[in-house]
Protein backbone atom coordinates (compact mmCIF):
# COMPACT_ATOMS: atom_id res chain seq x y z
CA UNK A 1 0.00 0.00 0.00
CA UNK A 2 1.44 3.60 -1.12
CA UNK A 3 2.13 5.52 2.10
CA UNK A 4 1.15 9.17 0.92
CA UNK A 5 2.40 10.54 4.01
CA UNK A 6 6.39 9.43 3.28
CA UNK A 7 8.94 12.16 2.71
CA UNK A 8 6.92 14.40 4.05
CA UNK A 9 8.84 16.82 6.20
CA UNK A 10 6.02 18.83 8.13
CA UNK A 11 5.31 15.28 9.42
CA UNK A 12 8.53 14.96 11.10
CA UNK A 13 10.20 14.61 14.98
CA UNK A 14 12.27 17.72 13.54
CA UNK A 15 9.37 20.11 12.09
CA UNK A 16 7.91 21.39 15.36
CA UNK A 17 10.88 22.15 17.06
CA UNK A 18 12.35 25.22 17.56
CA UNK A 19 16.16 26.54 16.32
CA UNK A 20 17.43 26.04 19.81
CA UNK A 21 15.33 22.76 20.46
CA UNK A 22 16.88 21.22 16.85
CA UNK A 23 20.73 21.98 18.31
CA UNK A 24 19.94 19.61 21.23
CA UNK A 25 18.97 16.65 18.14
CA UNK A 26 22.59 15.12 18.80
CA UNK A 27 20.79 14.09 22.09
CA UNK A 28 18.88 11.55 20.66
CA UNK A 29 21.59 9.82 18.89
CA UNK A 30 23.03 9.43 21.92
CA UNK A 31 20.51 7.97 23.92
CA UNK A 32 20.14 5.20 20.94
CA UNK A 33 23.62 4.79 20.59
CA UNK A 34 24.19 3.67 24.52
CA UNK A 35 20.49 1.70 24.30
CA UNK A 36 22.18 -0.23 21.04
CA UNK A 37 25.88 -0.39 22.67
CA UNK A 38 24.36 -1.61 26.41
CA UNK A 39 22.51 -4.22 25.20
CA UNK A 40 24.91 -5.32 22.47
CA UNK A 41 27.51 -5.55 25.11
CA UNK A 42 25.35 -7.30 28.01
CA UNK A 43 24.76 -9.79 25.31
CA UNK A 44 28.22 -10.24 24.40
CA UNK A 45 28.65 -10.76 28.39
CA UNK A 46 26.09 -13.06 28.60
CA UNK A 47 26.96 -15.92 25.84
CA UNK A 48 30.34 -15.81 26.88
CA UNK A 49 28.98 -17.07 30.60
CA UNK A 50 26.76 -19.36 29.14
CA UNK A 51 29.70 -20.89 26.51
CA UNK A 52 32.22 -21.02 29.99
CA UNK A 53 29.07 -23.04 31.78
CA UNK A 54 28.94 -25.46 28.93
CA UNK A 55 32.97 -26.33 29.26
CA UNK A 56 32.66 -26.45 33.02
CA UNK A 57 29.72 -28.32 32.84
CA UNK A 58 31.72 -30.73 29.93
CA UNK A 59 34.67 -30.37 32.47
CA UNK A 60 33.25 -31.78 35.45
CA UNK A 61 31.43 -34.48 33.37
CA UNK A 62 27.93 -33.00 34.33
CA UNK A 63 25.07 -33.01 31.59
CA UNK A 64 23.42 -30.99 35.30
CA UNK A 65 22.08 -27.79 35.35
CA UNK A 66 24.09 -26.66 31.75
CA UNK A 67 21.96 -23.96 31.23
CA UNK A 68 22.52 -19.80 32.40
CA UNK A 69 19.88 -18.50 34.44
CA UNK A 70 19.59 -14.90 33.10
CA UNK A 71 16.76 -12.11 34.69
CA UNK A 72 16.01 -8.94 33.36
CA UNK A 73 14.47 -6.95 36.55
CA UNK A 74 12.85 -3.74 35.07
CA UNK A 75 10.37 -3.80 32.34
CA UNK A 76 10.40 -0.74 30.26
CA UNK A 77 12.49 0.30 27.29
CA UNK A 78 15.95 -0.89 27.67
CA UNK A 79 14.48 -3.81 29.63
CA UNK A 80 12.71 -4.58 27.07
CA UNK A 81 14.76 -4.12 23.90
CA UNK A 82 17.52 -6.36 25.87
CA UNK A 83 15.29 -9.45 26.06
CA UNK A 84 13.62 -9.24 22.93
CA UNK A 85 17.73 -8.71 21.66
CA UNK A 86 18.69 -12.51 24.09
CA UNK A 87 15.53 -14.08 22.01
CA UNK A 88 17.18 -13.15 18.76
CA UNK A 89 20.18 -13.33 19.15
CA UNK A 90 21.36 -16.04 21.80
CA UNK A 91 21.39 -19.51 22.01
CA UNK A 92 19.20 -19.11 25.47
CA UNK A 93 15.68 -20.53 24.99
CA UNK A 94 12.82 -18.53 26.29
CA UNK A 95 13.21 -20.84 29.42
CA UNK A 96 16.04 -19.42 30.62
CA UNK A 97 15.00 -15.49 30.80
CA UNK A 98 12.55 -14.13 33.73
CA UNK A 99 11.97 -10.93 33.75
CA UNK A 100 10.03 -8.79 37.03
CA UNK A 101 8.69 -5.30 36.16
CA UNK A 102 5.71 -3.82 37.55
CA UNK A 103 4.20 -3.53 33.80
CA UNK A 104 4.69 -7.15 33.10
CA UNK A 105 1.14 -7.04 31.28
CA UNK A 106 2.85 -5.15 28.39
CA UNK A 107 5.23 -7.74 27.31
CA UNK A 108 2.93 -10.04 25.77
CA UNK A 109 4.90 -10.22 22.94
CA UNK A 110 7.76 -11.98 25.15
CA UNK A 111 6.12 -13.61 27.79
CA UNK A 112 3.76 -15.28 24.89
CA UNK A 113 6.65 -17.63 23.43
CA UNK A 114 8.04 -18.77 27.11
CA UNK A 115 9.81 -16.17 29.18
CA UNK A 116 8.40 -16.28 32.58
CA UNK A 117 7.01 -12.21 32.98
CA UNK A 118 5.86 -11.19 36.54
CA UNK A 119 6.57 -8.59 39.34
CA UNK A 120 8.40 -10.33 42.12
CA UNK A 121 12.21 -8.95 42.26
CA UNK A 122 13.20 -11.61 44.81
CA UNK A 123 11.72 -14.84 43.13
CA UNK A 124 14.03 -13.31 40.18
CA UNK A 125 17.17 -12.65 41.95
CA UNK A 126 16.71 -16.00 44.02
CA UNK A 127 16.69 -17.90 40.79
CA UNK A 128 18.77 -15.98 38.34
CA UNK A 129 22.47 -17.10 37.58
CA UNK A 130 23.13 -13.40 36.05
CA UNK A 131 20.73 -10.56 36.67
CA UNK A 132 20.60 -7.33 34.69
CA UNK A 133 19.69 -4.44 36.26
CA UNK A 134 17.43 -1.90 33.79
CA UNK A 135 15.86 0.10 36.14
CA UNK A 136 15.24 3.66 36.86
CA UNK A 137 17.92 5.66 39.17
CA UNK A 138 15.39 6.70 41.33
CA UNK A 139 14.26 3.18 42.44
CA UNK A 140 17.67 1.91 42.97
CA UNK A 141 18.16 2.12 46.84
CA UNK A 142 14.69 0.37 47.33
CA UNK A 143 15.50 -2.30 45.03
CA UNK A 144 18.88 -2.84 46.30
CA UNK A 145 17.46 -3.05 49.98
CA UNK A 146 14.72 -5.66 48.99
CA UNK A 147 17.01 -7.98 47.19
CA UNK A 148 20.53 -8.00 48.51
CA UNK A 149 19.57 -10.41 51.38
CA UNK A 150 18.78 -12.90 48.42
CA UNK A 151 22.00 -12.41 45.87
CA UNK A 152 24.05 -15.10 45.90
CA UNK A 153 27.61 -14.55 46.30
CA UNK A 154 28.12 -16.06 42.62
CA UNK A 155 25.61 -13.93 40.81
CA UNK A 156 27.03 -11.50 38.45
CA UNK A 157 25.07 -8.67 38.54
CA UNK A 158 25.16 -6.33 35.09
CA UNK A 159 23.83 -2.49 35.58
CA UNK A 160 22.57 -0.32 32.65
CA UNK A 161 21.78 1.81 35.90
CA UNK A 162 24.42 4.66 33.99
CA UNK A 163 23.50 7.45 37.00
CA UNK A 164 24.37 5.37 39.86
CA UNK A 165 28.54 5.05 40.49
CA UNK A 166 29.67 1.58 41.02
CA UNK A 167 31.21 1.73 44.25
CA UNK A 168 27.74 3.28 45.50
CA UNK A 169 26.00 0.65 43.91
CA UNK A 170 28.15 -2.00 45.58
CA UNK A 171 27.18 -0.55 48.58
CA UNK A 172 23.37 -0.64 48.10
CA UNK A 173 23.63 -4.17 47.37
CA UNK A 174 25.86 -5.45 49.53
CA UNK A 175 27.80 -7.45 46.71
CA UNK A 176 31.20 -7.13 44.52
CA UNK A 177 30.60 -9.41 41.66
CA UNK A 178 28.96 -6.43 39.13
CA UNK A 179 29.52 -5.36 35.89
CA UNK A 180 29.01 -2.22 35.04
CA UNK A 181 30.17 -0.16 31.87
CA UNK A 182 31.84 3.27 32.01
CA UNK A 183 30.49 5.11 28.45
CA UNK A 184 32.13 8.93 27.79
CA UNK A 185 31.48 10.73 24.84
CA UNK A 186 33.75 11.52 22.35
CA UNK A 187 33.72 14.01 19.44
CA UNK A 188 32.51 12.82 16.26
CA UNK A 189 31.32 13.89 12.97
CA UNK A 190 28.23 11.79 12.20
CA UNK A 191 26.84 11.46 15.96
CA UNK A 192 23.80 12.01 14.74
CA UNK A 193 23.08 9.21 12.06
CA UNK A 194 24.42 6.26 12.83
CA UNK A 195 22.58 5.26 16.12
CA UNK A 196 19.17 6.99 14.59
CA UNK A 197 19.18 4.23 11.47
CA UNK A 198 16.98 1.65 13.22
CA UNK A 199 14.18 1.81 15.70
CA UNK A 200 15.13 -1.77 17.23
CA UNK A 201 18.58 -2.80 19.42
CA UNK A 202 17.83 -6.23 17.17
CA UNK A 203 17.25 -4.53 13.62
CA UNK A 204 20.05 -1.80 14.39
CA UNK A 205 22.76 -5.09 15.29
CA UNK A 206 22.06 -6.63 11.95
CA UNK A 207 23.67 -3.56 10.27
CA UNK A 208 27.44 -3.99 9.47
CA UNK A 209 28.48 -0.29 10.23
CA UNK A 210 26.11 0.00 13.50
CA UNK A 211 27.86 -3.57 14.46
CA UNK A 212 31.31 -2.04 14.00
CA UNK A 213 30.52 1.38 15.92
CA UNK A 214 29.33 -1.09 19.24
CA UNK A 215 32.39 -2.90 18.99
CA UNK A 216 33.79 -2.97 22.75
CA UNK A 217 37.47 -2.25 21.82
CA UNK A 218 36.98 0.21 19.20
CA UNK A 219 33.67 2.01 19.50
CA UNK A 220 32.83 4.57 16.99
CA UNK A 221 30.27 7.01 16.91
CA UNK A 222 30.81 9.22 19.61
CA UNK A 223 31.33 6.67 22.29
CA UNK A 224 33.69 5.14 24.39
CA UNK A 225 33.82 2.64 26.69
CA UNK A 226 36.31 2.28 29.50
CA UNK A 227 38.24 -0.72 28.79
CA UNK A 228 38.77 -1.85 32.31
CA UNK A 229 35.11 -3.55 31.27
CA UNK A 230 36.95 -5.97 28.92
CA UNK A 231 39.23 -6.34 32.24
CA UNK A 232 35.95 -7.29 34.58
CA UNK A 233 35.06 -9.63 32.19
CA UNK A 234 37.71 -11.57 32.11
CA UNK A 235 37.70 -11.74 35.87
CA UNK A 236 34.18 -12.70 35.97
CA UNK A 237 35.09 -15.72 33.56
CA UNK A 238 38.09 -16.58 36.06
CA UNK A 239 35.77 -16.51 39.40
CA UNK A 240 32.75 -18.33 37.75
CA UNK A 241 36.04 -21.24 37.56
CA UNK A 242 37.01 -20.47 40.55
CA UNK A 243 33.06 -20.86 42.23
CA UNK A 244 32.97 -23.98 40.59
CA UNK A 245 35.36 -25.16 42.62
CA UNK A 246 37.87 -25.50 39.43
CA UNK A 247 42.01 -25.56 39.88
CA UNK A 248 44.13 -22.81 38.81
CA UNK A 249 45.50 -24.89 36.26
CA UNK A 250 42.28 -26.15 34.47
CA UNK A 251 40.83 -22.88 34.69
CA UNK A 252 43.78 -21.66 32.68
CA UNK A 253 43.34 -24.28 30.14
CA UNK A 254 39.46 -23.39 29.94
CA UNK A 255 39.73 -19.76 29.39
CA UNK A 256 43.08 -20.33 26.95
CA UNK A 257 40.45 -22.26 24.93
CA UNK A 258 37.58 -20.47 24.92
CA UNK A 259 40.29 -17.16 23.64
CA UNK A 260 42.14 -19.08 21.19
CA UNK A 261 43.65 -17.29 18.62
CA UNK A 262 45.75 -18.00 15.46
CA UNK A 263 48.42 -16.27 16.96
CA UNK A 264 48.43 -17.95 20.40
CA UNK A 265 46.68 -20.55 22.67
CA UNK A 266 48.30 -19.33 25.83
CA UNK A 267 47.02 -15.77 26.26
CA UNK A 268 46.76 -16.50 29.71
CA UNK A 269 48.87 -17.63 32.42
CA UNK A 270 48.83 -17.60 35.80
CA UNK A 271 50.20 -14.01 36.75
CA UNK A 272 47.68 -12.37 34.10
CA UNK A 273 45.37 -11.96 36.72
CA UNK A 274 46.90 -12.47 40.17
CA UNK A 275 50.39 -10.64 41.00
CA UNK A 276 50.18 -10.50 44.69
CA UNK A 277 52.67 -12.32 46.37
CA UNK A 278 50.26 -13.69 48.96
CA UNK A 279 47.93 -15.22 46.10
CA UNK A 280 48.01 -19.15 45.64
CA UNK A 281 51.36 -20.58 44.41
CA UNK A 282 51.18 -21.01 40.60
CA UNK A 283 53.07 -24.42 40.72
CA UNK A 284 49.93 -25.79 42.63
CA UNK A 285 47.33 -26.64 40.10
CA UNK A 286 44.87 -27.68 42.04
CA UNK A 287 44.75 -24.29 44.08
CA UNK A 288 41.99 -21.84 43.26
CA UNK A 289 42.24 -18.61 42.21
CA UNK A 290 41.08 -16.03 44.87
CA UNK A 291 38.22 -14.62 44.05
CA UNK A 292 38.54 -11.19 42.33
CA UNK A 293 36.55 -8.08 43.47
CA UNK A 294 35.04 -7.02 40.39
CA UNK A 295 34.27 -2.95 41.76
CA UNK A 296 38.14 -3.44 42.27
CA UNK A 297 38.67 -4.52 38.82
CA UNK A 298 37.03 -1.88 36.86
CA UNK A 299 38.36 1.39 39.50
CA UNK A 300 41.93 0.05 39.72
CA UNK A 301 44.43 -1.24 37.09
CA UNK A 302 45.06 -4.71 36.84
CA UNK A 303 47.26 -7.27 35.21
CA UNK A 304 44.58 -7.65 32.94
CA UNK A 305 44.95 -3.78 32.11
CA UNK A 306 48.12 -4.16 30.82
CA UNK A 307 47.48 -7.36 28.87
CA UNK A 308 44.39 -6.09 27.25
CA UNK A 309 46.17 -3.27 25.85
CA UNK A 310 49.18 -4.95 24.78
CA UNK A 311 48.09 -8.15 23.53
CA UNK A 312 46.97 -7.53 20.00
CA UNK A 313 46.01 -11.26 19.33
CA UNK A 314 43.79 -11.08 22.72
CA UNK A 315 42.21 -7.85 20.98
CA UNK A 316 41.64 -9.26 18.38
CA UNK A 317 40.42 -12.76 18.97
CA UNK A 318 37.64 -10.16 21.44
CA UNK A 319 36.39 -8.59 18.26
CA UNK A 320 35.95 -11.75 16.29
CA UNK A 321 34.06 -13.11 19.16
CA UNK A 322 31.93 -10.22 19.61
CA UNK A 323 31.34 -10.48 15.49
CA UNK A 324 30.42 -13.97 15.99
CA UNK A 325 28.13 -13.48 18.55
CA UNK A 326 25.47 -11.48 15.75
CA UNK A 327 26.33 -13.70 12.77
CA UNK A 328 22.99 -15.38 13.66
CA UNK A 329 20.62 -12.57 13.74
CA UNK A 330 18.03 -13.19 11.35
Amino acid sequence: MLDLTSNLNSLGFEAGLSEVEKELLFLRSRSAGLTVSGCAHALFVCELFRLLRKKLNAENGSNVNTHLSVGILGGGHVGKQLAKLLLHSSNLKPSDINISTKTHETLGEISNIGVECYFDNIRLVKWADMLFLCVLPSHLPQICSDIRCHLSSDCLVYSFTSAVPLNRLAMLLEHSFIIKPQYEFVACDDVTTIWLLHNQVSAALKDKEVLSASLPLSMKGGLFLDQRWVSALLYGLLNMCSAAKLGSGKTLLLLNGLFETAVSTNTFTYHSFVNSPCASDPNKPDELFPWINLVDAQTKDTPLTDLVLRNEALRDCISVMYYNVFSNLE
